[in-house]
């Protein structure tokens, strides 16, 4: 009996541990979309959440472990909102829709205070090199891989032509992300979502028509 109150009491600290890291790590991921990363001190957070600088420190040793840490659970939240729904959905075009449509949804929800917790923290470490700009980059690379491996699931269901520039339309589809993302913030009028769904839109007709094209110019087969 007495080892299982022992046991108890253990397990408890560490809940109540995790609990608070969890609930720091929150407030981090949102303070930095407002703040920047290089912007969110310990002291700052200690403050926001009505936590002591000491207490903070029992869970993150440095800036560059919080700011690590901070990556980390944006990217799990980022999975759960965004790249698991759109997996989802039917490979291909539809997939590349359903990554634009869930990423869309994600800012319209506000998830964040101040957009996309990546497009945000990637402008201000992109000249900072260091682990904390190696992991955004990382997950930038691993955003767009989605993207490709959508269109390359496409090109192989034959809904787009294989001549298209795959590289090419991601950088594109990329750029409108990024972009729509700054307008929303300035603005938070939905129908800026509107123009980089149009946007999109026009990109995969594009690539679906060379598709069509190639079809109508392949030669005859005779016999």
């Amino acid at each position: 009996m007495n080892a299982e109150k022992d046991a108890g009491h253990s397990r408890k600290p560490r809940a109540d541990g995790l609990a608070s890291r969890h609930a720091i790590l929150d407030a981090a991921c949102k303070l930095a979309t407002t703040h920047g990363l290089e912007g969110l001190s310990i002291g700052e957070l200690a403050e926001h959440i009505g936590m002591s600088k000491s207490g903070l420190y029992a869970h993150f040793k440095s800036k560059e472990e919080l700011q690590l840490a901070t990556i980390e659970a944006a990217i799990a939240i980022f999975n759960a909102d965004v790249l698991e729904p759109a997996q989802k959905s039917r490979p291909g075009l539809a997939r590349v829709n359903a990554l634009v449509e869930a990423f869309l949804g994600h800012l319209l929800r506000r998830v964040f205070p101040a957009g996309c917790f990546f497009a945000t923290v990637a402008a201000q470490l992109a000249a900072r090199p260091g682990r904390p700009r190696d992991k955004i980059v990382g997950v930038q690379q691993s955003w767009a891989g989605e993207f490709a491996k959508a269109l390359e699931q496409a090109r192989e269901a034959g809904e787009i032509a294989a001549s298209v520039d795959r590289a090419q339309l991601v950088f594109e589809i990329m750029a409108m992300l990024f972009l729509v993302n700054f307008e929303w913030i300035v603005t938070q009028e939905p129908g800026v979502l509107d123009k980089a769904r149009a946007g999109v839109k026009r990109l995969l007709d594009e690539a679906s028509a060379g598709r069509s094209k190639a079809r109508r110019e392949r030669p005859l087969q005779t016999h």
